[in-house]
């Protein structure tokens, strides 16, 4: 049953600005009248899927943008509502016919709008000013928050308080927050400043390790590391580099985005590397928009960074993959995290290194490009909508029959993997590199037969 959105506030039919005044934001017209309005990215759309509201989808939040600009509807607390809701996974670019750049129009938006929010309603956002701002981007401060959560984990302590339902007492975005860190695998020891290639050396890369993909997945940067030696990659892991800046732009922090990105800038030496790789998708796009983001002093060089970010399936994909000798018996779903498929257009690139591991059966996964409801710091936000769509992915994985479902995206992994425990189906969540890793080592994929819960 669809969730009624609250009522839009009416808007003028002309184009003249009205009472309210225009937000501080400058969004190319050609951008906005570009969208024909013909709709066909509303079925496309995971918040229109599921509410069934014409302001729950691109359409109607191109037109509620271009209203507020112009001074004709205010931003008002249902206007933001709409917005708010929006998961920005892009799924609308790659439906549309005409090419309309959503995420263009909608990311500069949301920047303004963050601007003129009160800055007593920013203050006092706790949650958002000590975790998101203040603990999310710094992996050292991750990895001791999550120090009480590895103990109960320890103790076996955490599933059973999980099902006694201590976590509701808790604030809403804590508790989601806390029903996402379940994950017990070890996240190893800290990565060298080089590791060499396996063989003949085909190429020197540098790599990205992230905020919260370092914290609680640094297995998977060793696992991608192995792969990149296994293929013929000298490995750089350079000092100082920082997150990627997308936690704090979208969360409406420009200019602490932007400090991150040119310290990762100063971070990489692209000059000595044919490719900074990264392998998660949230990451990997913010990186790759550097050079669009900010125009000042310093655009040449980000953008001169930006045009060598190549993702994991990617780079391994125009390299040429060497494939794993080792076969594996296993059924594997693959889902598409929507910064991979939509916002960096990379599909087939995963498939076609999957298909090259001896035994592997790659089944299709129905609405696999259908975001998962992670959408980065979305499912804390807007925890029952991105409840809601976490099902939705696990009944499609669970209709596949797949022992395994692969994403490249932290956010995703969490997500699925949640929504796995909860129903303790008998599905292992990996990264694609942690299976490729296991193949060429010839050892069983970590989850492979698991029994439901946590089992590993």
């Amino acid at each position: 049953m669809k969730t009624p959105a609250p009522p839009l506030p009416a808007v003028s039919g002309d184009d003249k600005p009205g009472r309210a005044p225009p937000l501080p934001v400058t969004i190319p017209e050609d951008r906005i009248l570009s969208c024909v309005h013909c709709g066909l990215c509303t079925a496309a759309c995971p918040t229109y899927t599921l509410l069934g509201d014409e302001n729950d989808g691109p359409r109607g939040r191109i037109y509620l943008m271009r209203a507020v600009t112009q001074g004709r509807v205010p931003v008002t607390e249902c206007v933001q509502t709409h917005l708010d809701r929006c998961l920005d996974c892009r799924a609308c670019e790659t439906a549309c016919p005409s090419g309309v750049e959503y995420s263009r129009i909608l990311e500069p938006f949301r920047l303004a709008t963050a601007q003129v929010r009160p800055a007593w309603k920013r203050r006092t956002d706790w949650f958002r000013q000590l975790v998101l701002l203040r603990i999310f981007p710094y992996p050292d401060r991750i990895r001791r928050a999550l120090i009480p959560v590895r103990l109960l984990q320890k103790a076996g302590l955490y599933e059973p308080l999980e099902r006694m339902g201590l976590w509701d007492l808790f604030p809403p975005r804590l508790r989601a927050m806390l029903t996402l860190v379940n994950a017990p695998v070890p996240s190893g020891p800290p990565l060298p400043g080089f590791l060499p290639a396996k063989g003949r050396r085909r190429a020197r890369v540098a790599f990205f390790v992230g905020c919260v993909a370092d914290a609680m997945f640094r297995h998977i940067h060793w696992a991608t590391i192995r792969v990149l030696q296994e293929n013929g990659c000298d490995v750089l892991v350079p000092d100082h580099q920082a997150c990627c800046g997308a936690i704090h732009y979208h969360a409406g922090e420009e200019d602490g985005a932007r400090r991150l990105a040119d310290q990762n800038v100063r971070a990489f030496p692209v000059d000595d590397v044919d490719a900074v790789i990264v392998n998660h998708a949230g990451c990997g796009a913010m990186l790759k928009e550097y050079g669009h983001y900010w125009h000042d002093d310093r655009t040449a060089e980000r953008t001169k960074f930006a045009e060598k970010v190549r993702d994991i399936n990617e780079f391994l994909d125009r390299l040429g993959f060497i494939p794993p000798i080792h076969a594996v018996d296993v059924t594997v779903a693959y889902h598409d995290a929507c910064h991979l498929a939509h916002a960096q257009r990379i599909v087939e690139e995963p498939r076609r290194l999957l298909s090259q591991i001896p035994g592997l059966r790659l089944i299709p996964l129905p609405e696999s490009d259908m975001c998962c409801g992670s959408a980065g710091s979305y499912n804390l936000f807007h925890h029952d909508l991105a409840s809601r769509l976490g099902s939705r992915k696990l009944e499609n994985i669970l209709r596949t029959g797949a022992d395994m479902v692969l994403a490249s995206n932290a956010g995703c992994l969490l997500q699925i993997e949640r929504e796995v425990r909860r129903a303790r189906a008998p599905v292992a969540v990996l990264h694609p590199m942690e299976l490729l890793d296991a193949c060429y080592r010839g050892e069983k994929p970590r989850g492979v037969g698991r029994t439901g819960g946590n089992g590993r």
